[in-house]
């Protein structure tokens, strides 16, 4: 099971993220309380191990600045959380992680549309698009699991709950942000503990 731990922003907290075992790295450029630079993004991306994806995440930005901003982190996928199109997502020159907020059934018709590389499948929106620790209805994404699309799976996430929702929906990977965090900070045991169990319960 792979493992993306988002909401990144210091070098400390993603190297130790990365010796715990994550396969990709989160920086959000949109508005939050885990906002970096992209200069701060691209200090931090550049001591990490080839093979950890570095994931921007971003609420309707222009293509010109997402293109901007990935240039400057090292990006190597666009994760987009806002209203973007279809043909704005092909428009994108890096792999593309579309997020789609589910309340309803109805919701997971918003996939078909999309013909990303990956989507992700995030709580309904909260103050922030993503980020806001609530889960959802994980029956739901269980269909889209059986897609060729590669299906990330988000929102509400922890090291409680996270072997179950391995098992209901198997997604490609599990995305986490405030479920490894204490305080509105960052945990590294939190971290370790979440990425075992998911590495764990994607053996089973």
């Amino acid at each position: 099971m792979k493992v993306k731990i988002c909401g990144i922003t210091d070098s400390i907290t993603a190297q130790a993220a990365v010796k715990a075992g994550a396969d990709a790295i989160g920086f959000v450029f949109a508005e939050s309380s885990r906002r970096v630079t992209p200069e701060q993004a691209g200090a931090i991306a550049a001591i990490l191990p080839g093979h950890v994806q570095k994931v921007g995440v971003f609420v309707n930005e222009t293509i010109e600045q997402i293109e901007r901003i990935a240039n400057t982190a090292k990006l190597d996928l666009i994760q987009l959380h806002g209203d973007e199109s279809p043909e704005f997502c092909k428009a994108i020159s890096l792999p593309v992680v579309k997020a789609i907020s589910i309340s309803t059934s109805e919701d997971m018709k918003e996939l078909v549309r999309y013909e990303t590389e990956y989507v992700l499948l995030d709580s309904p929106k909260g103050k922030y698009r993503g980020g806001n620790g609530t889960k959802f209805n994980w029956e739901l994404a269980a269909e889209a699991s059986k897609s060729e699309t590669k299906v990330i799976l988000a929102g509400g996430l922890n090291a409680n709950n996270v072997a179950e929702a391995i098992g209901k929906v198997d997604p490609y990977m599990v995305d986490v942000s405030s479920g490894v965090e204490t305080d509105g900070k960052k945990d590294i045991s939190k971290i370790n503990r979440f990425i075992a169990i998911a590495k764990q319960a994607g053996e089973e």
